[in-house]
């Protein structure tokens, strides 16, 4: 029973350790990506040169695109007017 439970905790520490250690993928910022059917808008952006956007896309029938993301950058949040009324 002991054995069981500190496999467990070992099991447990490890999956915990391999969830916390790894990052999201940057995948937004490359300038280029691979649009078209079954794909999306903007698409799989993760191309760094026009030139290897165009070999992914080759006999695929896809296209490759400027990123939206970097080309407008990040949008920033629109700050709200107070509007004061007199009553």
């Amino acid at each position: 029973m002991r054995n069981a439970m500190l496999a467990i905790l070992a099991l447990s520490a490890a999956t915990v350790a391999s969830v916390a250690g790894s990052s999201p993928a940057a995948a937004y910022d490359y300038p280029y990506c691979l649009q078209g059917r079954g794909i999306g808008i903007p698409g799989e952006c993760s191309y760094a040169s026009y030139e290897q956007c165009m070999a992914s896309a080759s006999g695929r029938a896809l296209s490759c695109n400027v990123n939206p993301r970097v080309a407008f950058g990040q949008q920033q949040p629109q700050r709200r007017m107070r509007v004061y009324r007199d009553y």
